[in-house]
């Protein structure tokens, strides 16, 4: 049993609406139109009926009671005296019509309640063959009975027989429930439209881009409060990235000083002894702290530009050329981007540099759209073992075939790479290459 049951929920939650204001109009919806299901079949099948099957016993009782008149007293020739009892005294207007044979049948209405109680009660209570046409005259309902010798027929107004409030209740009923929607409507949109604001202004953030013009915690008490938390912890992060950047400086600052004494001790110790070894972990280190820090700077400080990737790709393409590497690229849609121009352009420097120091070709395809830009860099290098593709992500790691580093490098450069993309809300996959190298992957959402 539990089983069909996970199913239906599962098969349900698919079907459901994803978004929150989808959602909250079907919690308004559903039991109102199930409430106003109940209380319309409540109403048709109690009362509706009910009082259309009195009022029909009531009109056939009075029909009764003219055909015992007619046959149980004698009555002139134009039938005068009951038919002016009959229009007076029971709203019936009848007339005597010669024995001809009854209309055939005609076709019953989509709701035939009204026929079907006349038709039980004439039978029960007169039992004679009769003819009703309840189809014609909006207004009026004929009914035609067969008598020794002759044919009584009666017309009587359609609200005698028949409860005739159905329509105004069901009208009123459904405008109600319409205008409590409209209004429910008004009123749940201008609550969801502080959560979609604050949704917006998370995202942006995420992907260092400035909030939102105007932004600020509005609607319920529970959603001011997630948005005057939101723009706490966003204050934070910033005072922390720029407490980090402060911090980096004055490191870098110190460490340069060192640095310089370092190579002037080195300059005064020429020909003592070999001073090449020294040197070069010092400009090792230089690099190394240059390159960290002048990426810790740009992301703390660069606002969000246009970048014109057709651009960054001639100016790659020429340093291929120096590199005397094959080098080709494709971009489908528009080469402009909104993104931070110094980060990201060094985000696809490292990346594309990096297939230039272990391949002879590489191969860049940019698809830009409405919702996202990907980068896809293909090589035809030696590429990374698969079970090394995530800790090569990680800051200083050494691999020796690794494509993060070489001779002269940091060991930074895929890591900068993914804390751009990350920085504006993507990512950086690595895959294998249809080339036979390496396949990167940038993703980043707009």
């Amino acid at each position: 049993m539990a089983g069909p049951i996970n199913s239906f929920g599962r098969w349900l939650a698919k079907k459901m609406p994803k978004r929150l204001y989808a959602r909250s109009l079907i919690i308004i919806i559903a039991p109102m139109v199930l409430l106003q299901s109940v209380i319309a079949y409540v109403f048709m099948e109690r009362h509706w009926q009910m009082v259309t099957e009195r009022l029909s016993t009531a009109v056939v009782r009075d029909i009764s009671a003219i055909i015992d008149i007619i046959e149980t007293y004698p009555q002139d020739d134009n039938y005068n005296n009951i038919t002016r009892i009959a229009q007076q005294r029971m709203g019936l207007n009848i007339s005597i019509l010669p024995p001809d044979p009854l209309p055939p049948p005609g076709p019953k209405p989509f709701f035939a309640i009204l026929d079907y109680f006349l038709s039980e009660e004439i039978t029960r209570q007169i039992n004679r063959p009769f003819w009703i046409d309840t189809v014609g005259d909006s207004d009026l309902v004929e009914i035609r009975i067969r008598l020794d010798n002759h044919v009584l027929r009666v017309f009587a107004m359609r609200s005698q027989a028949y409860a005739s409030n159905t329509g105004i209740f069901l009208s009123w009923m459904i405008g109600t429930a319409l205008v409590l929607l409209i209004i429910a409507i008004f009123f749940l949109r201008n609550q969801i439209k502080p959560i979609q604001q604050l949704a917006t202004a998370a995202d942006s953030f995420g992907r260092g881009l400035p909030l939102p013009e105007g932004f600020e915690p509005r609607g319920a008490e529970e959603v001011r409060r997630a948005g005057t938390a939101f723009l706490r912890m966003r204050k934070r992060i910033e005072r922390q990235i720029e407490q980090r950047t402060m911090m980096l400086s004055g490191v870098s600052h110190d460490l340069r000083t060192i640095l310089t004494r370092f190579k002037l001790q080195l300059a005064l110790a020429k020909g003592s002894f070999d001073t090449a070894p020294l040197e070069q972990d010092i400009a090792d280190m230089q690099n190394m702290l240059e390159g960290y820090l002048a990426f810790a700077r740009g992301e703390g400080t660069e606002n969000v530009g246009e970048l014109d990737l057709s651009e960054l790709m001639k100016t790659l393409q020429k340093d291929a050329a120096l590199r005397e590497r094959g080098f080709v690229y494709h971009i489908e849609g528009s080469p402009l981007v909104q993104l931070k121009p110094k980060a990201f352009s060094r985000l696809v420097s490292n990346l594309v540099s990096n297939s230039f120091r272990y391949a002879k070709n590489v191969d860049v395809a940019i698809v830009h759209d409405d919702n996202d830009l990907v980068i896809i860099i293909d090589d035809d290098g030696p590429g990374i073992p698969a079970n090394m593709r995530e800790e090569v992500f990680k800051p200083f790691f050494r691999l020796d075939e690794a494509r993060n580093q070489d001779a002269s490098g940091t060991g930074l450069g895929l890591s900068i790479a993914q804390d751009i993309a990350r920085s504006h809300g993507g990512n950086i996959m690595l895959d294998d290459s249809p080339t036979g190298g390496l396949r990167v992957i940038v993703e980043i959402p707009l």
